[in-house]
């Protein structure tokens, strides 16, 4: 009879990881009461945080999940998230100071690939225009990224998946272009490049519409940014192996190698754990892994434009 009366491990689990979450309210609660109410003698804040907007309830929600948090590790129970996210140590006020980082990484990529098609690839160059704004639309993604990771608001989170979204229906966009030649002046051609872009205007429009006046769905974000990036791996994909057996050149198949290194960076969305140090979570080494890539990526574009210029002119010769 007592094995019976038993509550199975699972249930003791369950109701500790309850107990552990209503404390750090509770917690929060106190701290709030105490030091945030009117006319309560509020703990100094510092500058650098203030001017990140932490206010005395935010500063008080921080230091009550971590409290919760020590506790639970003290315990050998495992660490659980606050608001959807793990609770991180903070570093000059930044909420994922490591995301942060590796998100402004992800920028200097970009802009030194903007640089890189702006000084390697001659403006008249048909599809330079198109590598220009690959690079400013990645910058913005990249600005916003880390304004984010700064500072968990609702405005700097849709400006993150926004920008997010734009950069990658962008990448779905331009990758057509380059791979069918749809710069190519003809009237056919035109026409298409008409359509496609309308067409990726318009589901980009209705994508931001459904998230802000519908609903914010965080799986159906996640599944069409999916959708989009299969599409183009796909056509680099497909493009890579044609040139590479056509030409035998290494670089050709570097649009192959950057499919699959992005891919696998993606996945580390999939085994999401706490952060080691209080810092560095999956999803801050997802950013951190799409750093080289866009370095390689920018490096095929120019080699790419100047072998279709140089054989352009031996066409002419």
């Amino acid at each position: 009879m007592a094995g019976t009366l038993r509550p199975p491990w699972t249930r003791v689990l369950a109701l500790a990881l309850v107990l552990g979450l209503l404390c750090g309210v509770a917690h929060a609660s106190v701290c709030k009461a105490e030091n945030c109410g009117p006319g309560k003698d509020h703990t100094p804040i510092p500058l650098h945080r203030r001017l990140l907007f932490w206010t005395c309830a935010s500063e008080c929600d921080h230091t009550c999940q971590h409290i919760v948090t020590n506790a639970r590790v003290a315990a050998a129970l495992p660490v659980v998230q606050f608001h959807g996210k793990w609770p991180f140590h903070r570093v000059l006020g930044m909420q994922e100071p490591f995301s942060v980082l590796f998100s402004l990484g992800n920028l200097a990529a970009h802009w030194d690939g903007l640089a890189k098609v702006r000084a390697r690839i001659p403006a008249s160059y048909p599809l330079r225009p198109w590598y220009v704004w690959l690079a400013r639309v990645g910058i913005a993604s990249w600005v916003f990224s880390a304004l984010f990771h700064t500072r968990d608001f609702q405005a700097t989170e849709e400006l993150d998946y926004f920008a997010a979204g734009a950069n990658v229906l962008y990448g779905m966009y331009y990758t057509p272009i380059r791979v069918f030649r749809l710069d190519r002046d003809t009237p056919r051609r035109r026409s298409l490049l008409r359509l496609w872009s309308l067409l990726c205007a318009a589901l980009y429009l209705c994508h931001v519409a459904y998230l802000k006046l519908v609903r914010w769905d965080y799986t159906y974000n996640m599944a069409a940014n999916v959708a989009a990036g299969v599409v183009q791996n796909i056509l680099w994909s497909c493009f890579s192996y044609d040139r590479y057996r056509t030409s035998r050149r290494t670089w050709a198949i570097w649009p192959g190698l950057v499919v699959a290194w992005v891919t696998f960076a993606m996945s580390m969305e999939l085994f999401d754990f706490p952060p080691w140090f209080g810092c560095i979570d999956a999803h801050s080494l997802w950013h951190l892994m799409t750093i080289g890539p866009t370095v390689l990526w920018y490096n095929f574009l120019v080699k790419d434009a100047n072998d279709d210029i140089a054989g352009t002119e031996r066409l002419k010769a």
